[in-house]
């Protein structure tokens, strides 16, 4: 059975930083998208930060230069650095792997910038 958790958000100042973390478990990470997203309230869900089945990495345009998206396969952990925070961050991050046909996801962890 596939499960993801995710830790390591809370509340920052505008400018700060965060690093989550999320933990794969009945899966191996190589060889399969990867990735976070992000649910702001009253928002769908939007894509932030991934890597291919090739392992190339991409960002949305509202986090490239900020976000860093990285892992660690032997410990089947994906991390996501999160640098120079905005309020427009503020939203509920989720980890997903897609696994053949079927899209897996976290629970979350909730990330709030403040002014």
């Amino acid at each position: 059975q596939v499960q993801l958790v995710e830790s390591g958000g809370g509340l920052v100042q505008a400018g700060g930083s965060l690093r989550l973390s999320c933990v794969v478990s009945g899966t191996r990470l190589a060889g399969y998208n990867i990735g976070w997203y992000r649910q702001a309230a009253g928002n769908e869900r939007e894509w932030v930060a991934g890597f291919s089945t090739a392992a190339a990495i991409t960002y949305a345009d509202s986090v490239k230069g900020r976000f860093t998206i990285s892992r660690d396969n032997a410990k089947n952990t994906v991390f996501l650095e999160m640098n120079n925070l905005k309020p427009e961050d503020t939203a509920v991050y989720y980890c997903s792997v897609f696994l053949m046909t079927v899209r897996y996801w976290g629970q979350g962890t909730q990330v709030t910038v403040s002014l």
